[in-house]
């Protein structure tokens, strides 16, 4: 999906991507619009934060980056921390990279490529988080705490956690393997939707397994992230390109690939049966 300035003149008058054209002001920074317009949140739709972050483990930012400029990432690419270099999605629960992939679809890419461990976290709507690992460029794991919520899941999708019995492999793969029994039930706690928030679940994932903390607070992008680094220290791509061409890219993408959902955590989740004899349907 190539993202092009038609004037080529940095401040981009017009985009053209993949057949769609859009319009830009001059002067353009990061508080700009580019049209046409995106529609808003749905009324009555999720107000919690949705993010998502790929963390690779002892990885090289060049490496990493040449990986993420090929699968046209948006999203940033933060300093290393404590070991690990964090991948922050440019749109929590949707495609963030070409052939739909979201979060989830750019951990495997890098986990096949570097051949190295990744863990990926994801919260939707902080209704729903979802995990998967990789070690040695192989999946170990994958867990999602209610299937229910996740984006255009079908009615009659249980809530009820999938993955638990993984939390092993999630503990192995972030260099934790003595604390996969107390991650266990973390995950396979049941929260109050009405009291608490997956966020809340995840922050206590990361301190448990001994991973960056502020990666709950990384929806606050591109503005600085609480208690972590800031906007400026990070590498931002859109599209695979950095600097502005790549804001704009990214601006004008995010119409396209709105469209376009990236597949299910799990493809086919266990559903409710309404326990009524098919005859008498």
């Amino acid at each position: 999906m190539p993202c092009r300035s038609v004037l080529g003149d940095g401040l981009a008058d017009a985009l053209e991507l993949d057949g769609f054209r859009f319009e830009t002001r001059h002067g353009w920074d990061d508080a700009g619009m580019v049209y046409p317009f995106a529609p808003g949140p749905e009324v009555g739709g999720p107000v919690g934060e949705s993010y998502a972050v790929a963390l690779v483990r002892g990885g090289e930012p060049g490496r990493v980056t040449d990986v993420l400029r090929r699968l046209r990432f948006s999203g940033w690419v933060a300093p290393a921390a404590g070991g690990w270099l964090p991948v922050v999605a440019g749109a929590g629960a949707g495609a963030v990279a070409a052939g739909r992939r979201g979060i989830v679809g750019v951990g495997e890419a890098l986990a096949e490529e570097l051949g190295g461990d990744v863990i990926v976290v994801r919260v939707v709507a902080d209704r729903q988080l979802a995990m998967v690992a990789w070690a040695g460029g192989e999946e170990t794991g994958r867990y999602v705490s209610d299937p229910s919520r996740e984006p255009g899941a079908d009615e009659d999708v249980l809530p009820d956690p999938l993955g638990v019995e993984d939390a092993a492999a999630f503990a192995a793969a972030a260099g934790r393997p003595e604390r996969g029994g107390e991650l266990r039930e973390v995950l396979n706690e049941r929260l109050d939707p009405e009291s608490f928030i997956e966020s809340e679940r995840l922050s206590r994932t990361l301190r448990l397994l001994e991973l960056p903390t502020w990666l709950v607070a990384v929806a606050s992008l591109p503005r600085d992230v609480p208690t972590g680094p800031r906007a400026r220290e990070m590498t931002r791509l859109g599209f695979g390109r950095p600097g502005l061409a790549g804001i704009v890219c990214a601006r004008a993408g995010r119409v396209v690939r709105k469209r376009l959902a990236p597949p299910p955590v799990f493809d086919d989740p266990p559903q409710a049966t309404s326990g009524l004899d098919p005859w008498l349907m």
